[in-house]
Parts: C-alpha cells; structure tokens; sequence
C-alpha cells in the first residue's frame, strides 16, 4: 500500500517550524508495511490544500494530513475537507462530550465558545478521538482512497497515530511490514563504505535494499526488505564481515545509546565538562531513560576562572597554552575525575564558530579528553561545519573516545 502525507501551515514553508511530523509518521507506516512515496508541505491555503489531494489520490490510495484542525481562522482543513468530499460540517455530540471531560475534569476549568467548536466535523468522515487535546482526527473513505486527517501538534498526531490510525489500518488491510536489520560504523565516510560493499551490494536479491544513512560522523547501513522468503540475516552477517573494522553497533543505536549500555553492562558511572559544547553532551547522555544509573553529572566551564575553579585547571597552563589545548582538557578531565571520584570523564574545549578563530587555532578547532584515573588520553580534531554542527559532532567523538575507552579497560581486564 502507497501513501502520501500532506503537512499543512505556512509556518513550514517559512522555515519557523520544522516538519518533524511527516518523518515520525514515515517510520510508523513504514514499520506496518505502508510505502510512503511523497511528502509535501502547503501552506494555509484552500487552493494549495486541494490541488494537494488531486495530485496525491493519483499516486496513493491512502493520504494523510496534518495540520489547520485547530480553533481559529486560519485552520480550514476541516471545513476544506467537508467540501471535498461532498459533507457538511455538524456537531458531533461524542467528540462535544470528549471537549468538555476534557477540560472539566481533566483541566478543571470551563470549555469555552472557542474550544467546543472542535466538536463541529464533516458529516461523512468517522471521528478519531484525541486523547491528548481538542482537535479530533477524521478518516474519510471515497472511491478506493482513505484521507485520514490529523492535528499537526507533535504530541496529539502521534497519540493519535499510535492509538486510533495504527490499530484502524492493520484490522483493514493485510499489510507486509518491511523488515530491517542495521549496522551502526563510525569515523568512516559514505564513500569508502560504498567501495567496500560494491560486490557484495550487486548480489543483494532484488526484494533486499541497501541504504546509506550518514550523520554526525556515523554511517547507518540499513538492509531492507518486505519478503518473507529471504534469508536477511545472512546477508546482515555477510555485510557485517567486510565492514567489521568500522562498525560500532549491529543494531540502529546512537552514540548516547551505545555508550550508555556499556556503562551499564560494565557497572561504570560518567562524568562530563565541558567548554565548547554547553552541556550537549549531558544532554544526549541524560535524555536516555534511566541515566541516573551511570551518570553523574557534567560541569559547563567556559572562563578560565571556572576551568580553575570548578576543575582545578591551572593557571599557568591556561595562560602558556589557552584553553583549547591538549594540557587543557587532560587536567579537566583528570580535575572533575578527582573532584567527582567516579570512573570515566570526559572533556571537551574547542573553537565552535562563527568567530573566535585565531592562526594557529581556527574555527572548528577541538581538543578532548577521556577516560579514568591514571588513564585519560587527548585527541584534536579539525572540524569545518557551521556551529550546530560542530557542537554536534564535537558531542560525537567525544562519546566515542568514551566508548572506546570502555572496550579498551574491558578487553583488558578479560571482560
């Protein structure tokens, strides 16, 4: 089954909201077994939204929409929707006493005038109760085609998905999901892992896809398939075997995720401080689930004074050297290990742009450190991106320099 999903509001095409929702919508019809083949973005506009559906029933026969459901002028996709598909808007009394528990004994305050009319949809589409919010969602039905409508807040179009559009789909269609098995590699790019798998990709069977997926100094290699006959696995083992030296995970896990699991296979707890990075590295640590569990906290030290302060940075090494220097980052590193007495660290300091540079240390320039007591090593990376960018992968290889510091203690203590 072929999908298209329509994102509705003028504020994605002007850049001030990112569509976050076609792409989370993308992965969960995938998992099912739902081909999304386009995803398209129309402004408020009742023409756009139209020509929109008449080009999308041609190429799919399920088409979702999120966005304009909510209370104001500019959110037309409902009454837009009632006119397509030859209804008339009503009020819907279940959808009307959903509004009210809602905000009477949910939020314990008044609906008002505003908020009830939310329960106004098409006569001939069936409702999709919001659990998390106002806006209903609305599936329509018309010759072959299901349009399924939805609100375009984040939280309320997956609630939405997980509770009513998921269930609805697998007890109408007998769907194939499309399997996939990942490999996770680091610190080598695309193309040298396309040469490696140049032979190796022309005996893939044709019901099996390879896919490259590179982000922030990772590579993502992503066999796919729909065919219940094939054997995946035995090409994910013979795929895994010619990149083996690059790969960090056999499964689809971030760097936050793969250094987690073995700070806690090993029993281990982390520190971090960081210069450079404002605290995006104990971000990405503690956004997992139980991360109280292995770490300890992070100290942000952008002047010299909290680098003497907080990590006991000298301060003559600051003044001879600067703060992004090797000498630097190993007595952060060594400083928040002693001060925090817990088993691994690391520290980062560096030059993340759009100014700062100086000659001999330019834009993009980066020192970090980790590792445990008696044992914290350097490494400096020239990086050339933008400031998001390089804080982004700044967080990565000093994630990686804790990951392998972890392998590195556990091979040596036979673990």
């Amino acid at each position: 089954m072929n999908a298209s999903i329509i994102t509705i509001g003028d504020e994605l095409l002007i850049g001030q909201v990112v569509d976050t929702n076609s792409a989370w919508m993308a992965q969960q019809l995938n998992a099912i077994g739902v081909k999304v083949i386009r995803r398209v973005a129309v402004g408020d506009n009742k023409t756009e939204i139209t020509e929109a559906l008449n080009q999308e029933r041609k190429r799919a026969s399920l088409i979702f929409l999120t966005g304009g459901l909510g209370p104001t002028a500019d959110d037309i996709t409902k009454p837009l929707l009632a006119e397509y598909f030859g209804g008339k808007m009503i009020v819907n009394k279940e959808v009307e006493n959903h509004i009210l528990h809602l905000f009477e004994v949910t939020l314990k305050k008044p609906a008002t005038a505003r908020n009830l009319k939310q329960a106004e949809i098409p006569d001939n589409c069936k409702p999709l109760f919001n659990k998390l919010g106002t806006a209903p969602g609305m599936l329509f039905e018309e010759e072959g085609l299901i349009c399924i409508s939805l609100p375009g807040v984040p939280v309320e179009m997956m609630g939405l998905m997980e509770d009513a559009v998921i269930p609805e789909l697998k007890n109408r269609f007998s769907l194939h999901p499309l399997v996939h098995k990942t490999i996770v590699t680091f610190g080598v790019g695309e193309s040298v892992l396309a040469d490696m798998l140049e032979n190796f990709e022309g005996t893939l069977p044709p019901s099996v896809s390879l896919a490259y997926l590179p982000n922030h100094g990772m590579v993502r290699l992503r066999l796919s398939t729909s065919d219940s006959s094939v054997q995946l696995e035995k090409w994910f083992e013979e795929m895994h075997s010619i990149v083996r030296e690059h790969v960090i995970a056999s499964e689809d896990m971030t760097m936050e995720q793969i250094v987690s699991g073995l700070l806690k296979k090993h029993d281990k707890k982390l520190v971090t401080a960081e210069s450079c990075t404002g605290g995006y590295i104990a971000h990405l640590i503690s956004g997992i689930a139980g991360a109280s569990a292995y770490y300890e906290g992070s100290m942000i030290t952008y002047s010299y004074e909290a680098k003497e302060t907080m990590l006991g940075v000298k301060h003559e090494t600051l003044v001879e050297y600067g703060a992004v220097s090797e000498q630097v980052v190993l007595e952060m590193a060594n400083g928040i290990l002693e001060k925090v007495k817990t088993d691994y660290a690391v520290a980062v300091s560096g030059i993340m742009g759009p100014g700062g540079g100086m000659p001999d240390k330019p834009v993009g320039t980066v020192w970090m450190a980790a590792g445990r007591k008696g044992k914290v090593t350097a490494r400096k990376y020239q990086l050339r991106f933008n400031r998001a960018k390089n804080i982004q992968l700044t967080a990565m290889y000093a994630l990686n320099m804790v990951r392998e510091s972890l392998l590195e203690d556990a091979n040596d203590s036979g673990l």
